[in-house]
């Protein structure tokens, strides 16, 4: 059952006694990414506040997520298409690339119908159509970008139980879990000539930047965050995937350390076995005969 304003029911059965009345709706989609900040925009050329937020009516448009109503706890995916110039920025980097680059992974997303005196006009009030998580970036394209979003009911998917052992460290590197703080681990670079979109030349290029991230502060490729696939120790960082431009001679950047999630990386490099959670001693399976 939707909840609804005595405002907005009273607009509606107002409606409904005059049949040749029109009703004016927008819809608004909220994006709110795992960092905690979140991006409102709607379908519609003009902006509106609904419930103390304000919704865009510049940024990129957004398609999809319809209302659906069933019995029992099926998991609705629905996909959304995302419309965006490179103007609209996210975390002060275009929104198709931070899509490209995980910015978005785990958001929550959320679709709600308000209802207007008049296009343009005062929110009368509004109610929620849809509300989930992006599930998979299905495709990342020069102009659009097409998203499956999974209602909560898809965190009872989850397997249980939620720890598992492993010789492996289960925490991401940098997360509350792990505790190491990321600007320790820093350094900061500036690309040198030769350098392309699949390998930064760099003198400081170390082998703990291995399996890290490099994020640029300059030039074309400002605010775009990659990930350090290997490095060739005091010449180069080779990335996992290509960055949009191939970076300038003098573009800056900062490189944060990786790691590997092994107890000797742990202790060796971050000094941080107390925070370990990799089980490495667990015997591995056996077979009876």
């Amino acid at each position: 059952m939707k909840i609804a304003s005595t405002a907005l029911l009273n607009l509606i059965d107002a409606a409904r006694t005059a049949p040749d009345s029109t009703l004016a709706f927008a819809d608004g989609f909220t994006f709110t990414l795992s960092t905690g900040t979140a991006y409102r925009w709607t379908n519609v050329d003009f902006p509106f506040v609904y419930n103390g937020a304000g919704f865009l009516a510049s940024g990129p448009l957004v398609q999809g997520l319809k209302y659906k109503a069933s019995v029992g706890l099926e998991v609705d995916k629905q996909q959304i298409v995302v419309a965006a110039r490179p103007s609209d920025l996210v975390n002060g980097a275009p929104l198709l690339i931070a899509l490209r680059d995980g910015a978005f992974d785990g958001a929550a997303v959320q679709r709600d119908r308000v209802f207007l005196t008049a296009p343009g006009g005062a929110v009368v009030g509004g109610v929620t159509l849809f509300k989930g998580r992006v599930s998979t970036i299905d495709q990342v394209g020069r102009t659009t970008a097409t998203l499956t979003i999974a209602s909560d009911l898809v965190v009872l998917d989850y397997d249980m139980p939620r720890n598992l052992f492993s010789p492996t460290c289960v925490h991401t590197l940098y997360d509350s879990g792990c505790g190491v703080i990321r600007g320790a681990y820093a350094a900061n670079g500036t690309a040198g000539a030769g350098s392309t979109s699949n390998a930064i030349v760099f003198s400081g290029a170390a082998a703990s930047h291995a399996q890290g991230a490099v994020v640029f502060s300059s030039g074309a490729n400002a605010n775009v965050r990659a990930t350090v696939k290997s490095v060739a120790a005091g010449a180069a960082l080779n990335l996992i995937y290509p960055l949009p431009f191939a970076p300038a001679p003098g573009d800056a950047f900062t490189v944060y350390a990786g790691c590997d999630h092994t107890q000797n990386t742990c202790g060796a490099r971050f000094s941080n076995l107390a925070n370990f959670r990799g089980f490495p001693y667990v015997p591995p399976p056996q077979t009876a005969y």
